[in-house]
Order: C-alpha cells, then structure tokens, then sequence
C-alpha cells in the first residue's frame, strides 16, 4: 500500500496539565513532548504504524529542524525525499495545552500564510505528480489554495483515490474527492447557521465520492448524492487526549480507501482508529496498532 500525503507540517509542542488554567491560577505541567504533528504530519505516523508505505509531502521545515523531522519519520519508515528544508525561515509550530479532553492550541499560522502571500515566496512545496502517478491512494489537505486544487487534480487525472478534509462544499477539491471529511469544529465555524442534515445534504450533492461530517464524541453524518444520511455512533474507550483526533480519523480514512473497503467498512475502520488514537498519549509518537483497532472493531460487532 502506497500512500501520497500531502498537506501541513509543523512542529507540535503538547503539554499535558492536572487542570486547565484559568486566569492568574497555576496549572502543574503532568508531561510534556515535541514531536512532527499537523493534519499530515499526525497522519503520516499513524498510517506508517498501520504497515503503509507513506510519502511525505508539503510544508517547508525551517530553522534547525531538519535533521528532528528526519530522524522522527526515519525511525517510522516514512519516506521524506520530497520534503524542503529551509533553515532561513522560521520553524512552523504549535504550542497544544491539553486537560482531559478539552485543548488549546497556539501558533503562528497567521503570520506563515501572511508572509507567504505577502513575499511571494511560499513555504510549502508544489505537489509532486511523480509520486502521485506511484500511489496507490492520497490525501491533500486544502490549507495550500490553488496548490492543494493541483494536488486534486493530478490524482483526478492519474486516477488515484484521494481523502480531503474540511473543505468548502463547492471547491475543486471536495467535489473530486473519493472522501471528504468535514469536522464538527468546521461545520460550526464556516457553516454556523446550517442544521448538520442540511449541511450534509449541501456537501453530499456536490460530489460523487463519500461525504463524512464528524461531531466529536457525537455520532456523526455520512453518506453520499441521492441517499438519506446515515448516522455512525462512535466508539466509547478511556480519552487519554483527544489532540490528533480528526488527523487519526483521517488517516483511517485513507488506510481504509487504500484497501477498497466499501462505506460501512471505512467508516468503522476510521472510527476505531480515532478511537484508538485518543485512548494513547501522545499518539504521534505512540500510534494505534491494527490488533488494537481491530479489537474495537470486534466488540462492537
């Protein structure tokens, strides 16, 4: 199985608190760690532990951290030949403060896409066709504009299957989508005054692939053009953080597309995989294992 990713690096600083703070209390740090997270970084790991064999692509790595991100996807047998290092420009990361389930992330995300824009000068790679013709399925994420559109349609024109996330219902890249899958977070911020069977119905018609809206713990939305929706209840395991709960439903998606399961079949599979995400911590660094999705996939049955 051969995976093209394509979309957000950075490096994801996560801290693990007794409690979350409130103004002018202190909140004991219980563990702390910095791995390679973001959309696709997080969904690298996860589908390299699921057996993958996973080709790493889009954002620029700055400053000193080359040789970090190197050696973290090296020990994961994550191919990252495709990656730009560029010590000139400022590292990419995040700051994730976490209690339970409940996270903040802090970044400088603004300020990476201002520059970009402003200067001309992007900081993350055109997608490579080559490695796109070589995949048996892909991911593009939609935070690089017209360069994760390109992305879409070089798997569009290749043939090649691809999963994109939280994406505007008549964009390019939703509608050639083989799965789209939009976050409860998402729903709420673009689409605030949408009922969620409304929005289903709005992102199931435009397009032919399978559209999943997820709710959190909730139960979730899928389905596809012409169908009454279905409902997913998801499943129930002890929350160690939900930090990278969305990038491991994802990467299911994707392990699972890679495999032809059919839409039931993907669905359970990325909802265990999540599942079992969230019940480690953190799960960059401690990814799910196919026994234990397979295990949770089980009992539910």
């Amino acid at each position: 199985m051969n995976i093209y990713l394509y979309g957000m690096i950075c490096i994801s600083n996560s801290y693990l608190l007794e409690e979350f703070p409130t103004p002018d209390r202190y909140s004991e740090i219980l563990e702390s760690y910095r791995f390679p997270g973001g959309e696709t970084g997080t969904c690298a790991a996860i589908l390299s532990a699921l057996g993958a064999d996973v080709v790493i692509d889009g954002t620029h790595i700055g400053g000193e951290c080359e040789n970090f991100v190197r050696d973290f996807y090296s020990l994961r047998g994550v191919d990252t030949s495709l990656l730009r290092y560029d010590r000139d420009m400022p590292p990419l990361e995040d700051h994730i403060i976490i209690s339970g389930d409940i996270r903040t992330p802090m970044g400088s995300f603004g300020k990476f896409y201002s520059d970009s824009y402003s200067t001309g000068k992007k900081h993350w790679n055109m997608p490579h066709e080559s490695a796109i013709i070589r995949c048996d399925a892909a991911a593009a994420d939609p935070y690089f504009g017209e360069d994760s559109e390109l992305a879409a349609s070089l798997c569009v024109k290749h043939g090649k299957p691809y999963v994109t996330i939280d994406c505007k219902h008549d964009s390019f890249i939703h509608r050639s989508s083989a799965v789209s899958v939009i976050s409860g977070e998402e729903a709420v911020r673009s689409y605030p005054d949408i009922s969620r069977e409304e929005l289903f119905e709005m992102f199931a018609e435009n397009t032919e692939g399978l559209t999943i809206i997820t709710n959190g713990s909730g139960r979730f939305i899928y389905g596809r053009k012409g169908e009454k929706p279905k409902y997913f209840e998801p499943y129930r395991v002890n929350v160690a953080s939900t930090l990278g709960a969305g990038d491991s439903f994802k990467a299911g998606c994707v392990y699972a597309l890679a495999s032809g399961l059919d839409d039931e079949k993907l669905v359970s599979f990325a909802a265990a995989c999540a599942a079992a995400a969230i019940s480690r911590y953190p799960m960059q660094l401690y990814p799910p294992d196919m026994e234990q999705i397979q295990k949770l996939m089980a009992l539910r049955k």
